[in-house]
């Protein structure tokens, strides 16, 4: 790791998605007034940040990563003055915060926009997007044939002041995000201020959406192939990981800088450890979101492919690696292993896996419930990627669904009213905070008594792979040792006593699907 251990080094974050943690008011979506009234809550599980997933002004069509006012808070969050009650209370309780930033694109709410629209094609409002002619005879056809994360063509086509049907503008996401142009100096100039703007208001850092895209090749060539999952981004794919997006992190770094104790973590979906270590440079990113442990199976040998990659990576930049199981765009942790106690159990032991490791982790918020991906209706899906691909991927609303607080029926506390934003399940009740407290099985207790040791004795920068079965991960990371039995059939435990398990230890064997911590 670098020779800058400042406060995020060893940090557990604990990502909250606000639509679906606390609801204040009574309208069915969560807001940050929920978030103070819980803060106790996250002070007692053990964490030192919070992500929040944007708040920002926003029409919600991707729920709010389409930001229409990027220096302002939406009213269905509190506003302005609720986010501020935030950050007083959680400095309080020593808890930092850091917000999501969303650079690649704005709303089509955005004045920038909407002034674009209006304008002839050539006016230097639409300078600020990717407004292009169409192929063919007529224009009839997109400027190239990139497709949209979301499913279906990255390009729309507006319609003219004179009715005719005009140019094309370009989407990486939804049509309601429309691409800037980061050529343009207005489009620095305004995240700047952005910047400024959280930043002296004592929000302590940004985790920044996309951060792979911003840049786009000169002249837009087609894609090599055009058949591409959801977040499963080829080395080749010309829509993102361009090199000019490096220019794009060191001006925000430059920003960032004047601010000492602020940090930036970028979503980066690129896959070579050499290309993903280019972003973690000492004045770009202070940190880099590495997926390969959300991609792995629960084997051992994926398990530690992962690890090693990971470390690999952000060794390459002299960086702190990152941890997380889960997060607001993948299938939950339970499910993703297999659901029901299996899943269950299998989660409890990579989550043990996981805050073992040195650098920093993140914990979606739901995961230390052991919440599993939610199989909700067809009318309740809200996610753009429903209706982007034709009905045929459900999206990301599974993982999205509120937290259960307390009581024997929805909304489980979250909210007042039962109508919440997206509905919570009829089986919950076993899974809400109120009904694990004080339960030493559980796995919100798991991860308190966990995530409190590694207070006490932080991991090492350095981790050591110890003799082990095919079937067994096993390693050494400062004084803690860390053992998982990722197999079908018990395996004998080593000599110690274990100051930590995910599951019941008996006689002198490990049960599958559980690890356990040994000094």
């Amino acid at each position: 790791m670098g020779a800058d251990p400042r406060w995020w080094h060893n940090a557990v974050f604990y990502q909250l998605y606000p639509r679906s943690f606390a609801d204040s008011d009574g309208d069915g979506v969560g807001d940050l007034d929920g978030v103070v009234a819980h803060l106790d809550y996250l002070v007692g599980l053990g964490v030192d940040a919070l992500w929040l997933n944007p708040v920002m002004v926003s029409p919600m069509v991707d729920h709010g990563y389409d930001v229409a006012d990027p220096r302002a808070v939406d009213p269905l969050f509190g506003g302005l003055a609720a986010l501020d009650r935030l950050l007083a209370a959680a400095g309080d309780r020593g808890i930092r915060v850091v917000m999501d930033l969303v650079p690649n694109h704005t709303s089509a709410a955005h004045p920038w926009f909407v002034a674009a629209l209006a304008a002839a094609p050539g006016d230097p409002a639409r300078d600020r997007y990717f407004f292009r002619d169409g192929r063919g005879r007529h224009g009839e056809h997109p400027p190239n044939n990139w497709v949209s994360v979301f499913g279906g063509p990255a390009w729309t086509r507006v319609t003219e002041a004179d009715g005719r049907p005009g140019q094309w503008y370009l989407h990486l996401f939804a049509p309601e995000q429309p691409d800037l142009d980061w050529s343009h100096p207005d489009v620095l100039a305004d995240l700047t201020r952005t910047l400024r703007f959280w930043l002296d208001r004592g929000v302590d850092g940004f985790r920044i959406d996309v951060a792979h895209g911003m840049a786009k090749p000169e002249g837009l060539p087609d894609m090599p192939t055009t058949d591409i999952a959801l977040l499963a981004h080829r080395d080749d794919d010309p829509r993102f990981n361009q090199p000019g997006v490096h220019a794009i992190h060191r001006a925000i770094r430059a920003v960032v800088d004047d601010y000492p104790d602020a940090v930036t973590i970028g979503e980066v979906w690129v896959h070579d450890n050499a290309a993903f270590a280019a972003y973690l440079r000492p004045d770009e990113l202070h940190l880099g979101f590495n997926f390969r442990l959300v991609q792995a199976a629960f084997d051992a040998a994926s398990l530690r492919d992962a690890i090693e990659n990971s470390l690999a990576a952000a060794a390459l930049a002299g960086a702190p690696p990152t941890w997380t199981l889960a997060n607001h765009d993948v299938v939950r942790t339970v499910t993703r292993y297999g659901g029901g106690e299996l899943g269950r159990a299998r989660a409890a032991a990579a989550a043990l896996v996981t805050l073992a490791l040195p650098g920093v982790v993140f914990v979606y918020n739901g995961e230390e419930l052991g919440l599993p991906e939610v199989a909700l209706p067809d009318a309740a899906l809200q996610d753009p990627v429903w209706e982007r691909s034709g009905h045929t991927e459900r999206g990301r609303d599974g993982a999205r669904v509120p937290l259960p607080w307390s009581g024997d029926a929805a909304p489980y506390g979250f909210s007042t009213t039962a109508r919440t934003w997206l509905p919570m399940p009829d089986d919950w009740a076993e899974l809400t905070v109120q009904h694990q407290e004080g339960d030493p099985d559980s796995l919100v207790e798991l991860y308190r008594r966990a995530l409190a040791l590694r207070a006490e004795r932080p991991p090492a920068a350095e981790l050591t792979w110890l003799p082990s079965p095919e079937t067994v991960l096993s390693f050494r990371c400062g004084d803690v040792v860390c053992v998982l039995n990722a197999g079908e059939h018990p395996v004998a435990l080593p000599d110690g006593a274990a100051i930590c398990a995910s599951g019941p230890l008996t006689g002198q064997s490990l049960p599958p699907a559980t690890a356990f911590w040994m000094r």
